[in-house]
């Protein structure tokens, strides 16, 4: 199978590096500064077990590769606010043999989030879902740093909304070979919901910094607190923290890495490249979605949600407003909530 990563910033990089080095083939899928970077000096991995720079095929989108080929697999890794733009250009293009990739291509979302798998399955017969518990960052344009050992992360694939097949058995045993564990599981959704209620702390922490103090942390648990109520009412389930400490054990540690200094989470990052955008509104928003669907306050859900996005809006510096300056601002928020109700 060729393997065509669509957003090979840090995750895409990452996992598309790590295919190419274990033999696969890799297409990189990446625009502006950094496809320029990739295409003149390749793809520069910096991994405890080294440093390498991966020389592969890179394009700015489908046109490039002209008929796509039966036996690619779609790896989605843009952030989710440009999914929707991403499946749309790719999801027409023609196989060869007949058909178009949205009729006969496997596409995997390899996201945080749950909706970038809908969209897909708007457009798509065959949808995967993934689980990306995998520490990453864009370092600059070209590379790209993943500083987990003795694994570089654990990716739960599953079909989307449920179920397994023999294109998943495949797909794991080339990401296996390749420094990650991939457990194939019918159920991928819970392991997401999972990875969602720790990723509502992305927000948080691209507002105020590191959730390191006691303050920041009890807000934080406060944040989800409130999804968990909002999933429960939704009648969503989701693998607890036992059964993920299980499965996570001590395969992925962060090491330092030289010259790659590990920054903030996927949202922090976003601010600290002034991208404009931020998955708030599939992370936090996905809670404030479900919360209005089924009668749930979220105020301080909806609270990160907005002042993530106006950090992004208006480009401001991550970490730049104070825990207690936040604390203030939930205090308000969940006061207006009470008085409406």
């Amino acid at each position: 199978m060729r393997y065509v990563i669509i957003g090979a910033g840090a995750v895409g990089g990452t996992i598309g590096g790590r295919l190419a080095r274990s033999g696969h083939e890799v297409v990189l899928v990446a625009r502006g500064a950094h496809h320029l970077a990739l295409r003149e000096h390749g793809l520069r991995l910096l991994t405890p077990d080294g440093d390498r720079t991966h020389r592969l095929p890179v394009v700015d989108g489908p046109e490039p590769l002209g008929e796509l080929r039966p036996d690619d697999v779609l790896v989605l890794t843009v952030k989710t606010q440009d999914s929707a733009a991403a499946l749309a250009a790719w999801a027409p293009r023609p196989v060869a043999g007949g058909g178009t990739a949205a009729q006969r291509l496997p596409v995997l979302c390899a996201q945080n989030g749950v909706e970038s798998q809908r969209l897909a399955l708007r457009l798509f017969r065959r949808v995967y879902g993934v689980c990306v518990w995998l520490p990453c960052t864009y370092v600059e344009p070209g590379v790209v740093s993943a500083a987990g050992a003795p694994l570089t992360g654990i990716l739960h694939l599953g079909r989307h909304p449920h179920g397994t097949d023999d294109t998943l058995s495949r797909i794991a045993a080339d990401l296996e070979r390749s420094h990650f564990e991939a457990p194939v599981v019918p159920d991928v959704t819970r392991w997401q919901y999972a990875k969602l209620l720790s990723n509502l702390g992305n927000a948080l922490e691209a507002v105020t910094g590191p959730v390191a103090s006691d303050e920041a942390v009890a807000l934080y648990e406060r944040v989800r607190a409130e999804a968990v109520a909002v999933l429960d009412a939704a009648g969503i389930s989701w693998a607890g923290p036992e059964e993920q400490r299980a499965v996570r054990g001590d395969k992925v540690t962060l090491v330092p890495l030289e010259g790659a200094p590990r920054g903030g989470g996927s949202s922090w990052q976003s601010l600290a490249r002034g991208t404009g955008t931020i998955e708030a509104d599939y992370l936090n928003g996905e809670i404030a979605l479900l919360g209005r669907l089924h009668g749930v306050p979220t105020p301080l859900n909806e609270l990160l949600q907005h002042l993530a996005d106006t950090f992004a809006r208006e480009r401001r510096e991550p970490g730049s407003l104070s825990v207690a300056e936040l604390a203030g601002l939930a205090a308000k928020a969940v006061a207006e909530t009470d008085a409406d109700r």
